[in-house]
């Protein structure tokens, strides 16, 4: 296999998000196709006339890869959301732990003036 088809064939692996080296996610990119391809990071350069087509190619993927889809952005709104409602029953329960608190200093400030004979049965 021909360096340019290890490009290639690397190209794909990350278009599928099936990756060899690089881990599963990863953007496309020159530098990342490089890598996948076993090769330096800045391996496929504009002024070599042989990586034209594959650095189109590369940019194509780019731009789709990069595009959000709905899903995506409805999916990203959901887990906002959740978690507001997640932050706010945090600090709901923050609020109720400090009431106790204070209404149990003050029951004790209670007991500790009551005399002592109440105590007695």
């Amino acid at each position: 296999m021909g360096a340019l088809e290890n490009y290639i064939s690397a190209l794909e692996r990350l278009k599928n998000n099936t990756p060899v080296i690089l881990p599963k996610g990863t953007r496309i990119s020159k530098d990342t196709v490089a890598l996948e391809a076993g090769r330096k990071r800045s391996s496929i350069k504009k002024s070599r006339p042989q990586f034209e087509n594959l650095i189109a190619e590369i940019e194509l993927a780019s731009s789709i890869q990069s595009k959000p889809t709905e899903h995506s952005k409805d999916n990203l709104d959901k887990i906002k959301s959740e978690k507001a409602h997640y932050r706010a029953l945090y600090h709901e329960s923050l609020n109720r732990e400090l009431m106790l608190v204070k209404r149990l200093a003050e029951l004790e400030k209670q007991l500790r003036l009551m005399p002592v004979n109440q105590f007695q049965l």
